[in-house]
């Protein structure tokens, strides 16, 4: 029971960075913001540190950048409190929490590490 709170905290937190990564986008007339990039299939954790991203959030058939993600200055204060970070194993440094652009260019964000098999992401 604990890993389903965990995964329904870890779900409720990617639908919180998706929809502020679009309250972004609509404030700041539709460019995302800055470090996302526009490549398909690349994947970026979010956190501030700029080495080994790439090692703790391994995605099937994609491909992790090394340096975290940081959307701090951008979404925090604005479109966030604070960015989320994973109730088991994220940090600061690194958040367990990934966004990649689609093949459609819809922006996809889910969690590295859910519990009991789950996969969690959101697309908009």
């Amino acid at each position: 029971r604990f890993g389903d709170a965990r995964n329904a905290r870890r779900r409720s937190e990617v639908v919180s960075i998706l929809n502020a990564v679009l309250r972004y986008q609509v404030d700041n007339n539709g460019s995302l913001p800055a470090g996302i990039d526009a490549t398909v299939g690349t994947s970026q954790v979010l956190g501030t540190s700029a080495t080994g991203c790439d090692t703790t959030c391994v995605l099937a058939g994609g491909v992790e950048e090394a340096a975290c993600l940081d959307l701090t200055t951008p979404l925090v204060d604005t479109h966030l409190a604070a960015i989320p970070r994973d109730p088991s194993s994220g940090t600061a440094a690194n958040t367990d929490y990934y966004i990649n652009r689609t093949l459609s260019g819809r922006i996809l964000v889910g969690a590295c590490d859910p519990e009991n098999a789950a996969t969690i992401n959101v697309t908009r």
